[in-house]
């Protein structure tokens, strides 16, 4: 049967999606990379790469193989870090999955674990709902941020709520109607608008909640999957944008933006802890929903 460096090679080349990157990576040359992988295939008796001139994926079985190989290193990983908490220390790397609209949340968080455990490091990466959700069942990812709203694989553990995501409107002034620091969903649908698009999570929400209360969701006069270009909309005095209220927290924008409380109805939603249904749990992932606990008490 292939070993743990047989395994820790197949995740490599899931990352890079490239021989001589993945290789290179794990310090092997990449014949000698590439023979390993071939050797996988012949023990194991199945086609695990789609090969061509380059790397082109991998197939149905070789998702499988991948799938376990990731749940078996996560383990390997996980026996490591408590027996170093037997003697006394937590460490390890955790990669964290977290909406786009939670990363205002979470940026204090990696300070605050290696306060408590210096041998713990976080990768935090930007992703949707969904994307969360496949990478904690194919354990690519140690632990997500994400919506609690509609359907989750039965590999999750119950969800934990870290806080209600309310909603605020930033605008341009000369956008902003004259409410006294409050804006009707209503009044934000007549606006230009730009929004992320909607193969995000926040933007099927927001679209819902203007068809369910003003009937019809609104025709953005910008799109983007990227918050910073939708901020920066705002900022050039182009449009206006309804962005998460612990986002804009974090924000500086100048004195030409202001910031209304959408209103009639209030609306929010859930945001919480993800993780894979799984005893024992790594010490390190322990250690992180601790810390999260800790801070929404």
């Amino acid at each position: 049967m292939p070993d743990i460096r047989d395994m820790q090679l197949l995740a490599a080349l899931a990352r890079h999606r490239h021989f001589a990157r993945a290789a290179d990576d794990c310090g092997i040359s990449q014949p000698a990379f590439s023979a390993r992988i071939r050797n996988m295939e012949l023990e194991l008796d199945v086609q695990i790469v789609r090969r061509g001139n380059r790397f082109q994926g991998f197939t149905e079985e070789g998702e499988i193989v991948l799938k376990w190989a990731r749940r078996i290193l996560s383990d390997a990983d996980g026996l490591k870090q408590e027996l170093e908490l037997a003697r006394g220390k937590i460490s390890g790397r955790l990669s964290v999955g977290v909406i786009p609209t939670a990363l205002a949340f979470v940026a204090p968080l990696p300070a605050r674990l290696r306060a408590l455990h210096p041998d713990i490091s976080m990768q935090v990466f930007s992703l949707t709902t969904a994307r969360i959700h496949q990478g904690l069942e194919d354990y690519s990812l140690d632990a997500g941020i994400g919506y609690l709203e509609g359907p989750r694989p039965a590999a999750l553990a119950p969800a934990e709520l870290l806080y209600e995501e309310r909603y605020v409107l930033l605008a341009p002034t000369e956008l902003a109607p004259g409410s006294d620091g409050d804006v009707t969903w209503a009044e934000a649908a007549e606006l230009p608008l730009s929004m992320l698009t909607r193969d995000m999570r926040n933007r099927r929400f927001l679209d819902e909640v203007f068809e369910a209360h003003v009937g019809r969701a609104p025709q953005p006069v910008l799109e983007t999957n990227d918050l910073t270009t939708l901020l920066a909309q705002v900022e050039r005095g182009v449009s206006t944008a309804i962005v998460p209220e612990v986002l804009a927290d974090s924000l500086s924008t100048s004195e030409d933006v202001v910031r209304l409380r959408l209103t009639d109805p209030d609306i929010t939603t859930p945001v919480g802890l993800l993780l894979t249904d799984r005893d024992p749990r790594p010490p390190a992932v322990n250690a992180l929903a601790n810390l999260l606990r800790k801070a929404v008490r």
